[in-house]
């Protein structure tokens, strides 16, 4: 599976949520990839996942059952349950 971090320019926030969602996995015993891009650079062909902000998500042209919406980036226990929720469906 590989996960995208996706934030509107591909840099600080994307890669601070690349780490977070490392450490859930890591916590959840959970193997993916995961990588960070921004907003302008992703198709839905990259990744099976796709994770960003709620003020990003709007302008994703991307499929909604491949995006993780959260309402904070900073916030791992919102990352975390939304991690777990996405990948107990699939």
């Amino acid at each position: 599976m590989k996960i995208m971090a996706v934030c509107g320019a591909g840099l600080g926030s994307s890669f601070m949520m690349e780490m977070n969602i490392k450490k859930v996995l890591k916590n959840l015993d959970i193997s993916a990839e995961v990588e960070h891009a921004d907003l302008g650079s992703v198709t839905p062909d990259i990744a099976d996942v796709f994770v960003m902000g709620r003020d990003i998500a709007y302008s994703a042209n991307l499929p909604e059952d491949k995006m993780i919406i959260v309402n904070s980036i900073i916030d791992i226990k919102e990352l975390e349950q939304k991690l777990r929720t996405y990948l107990n469906k699939a």
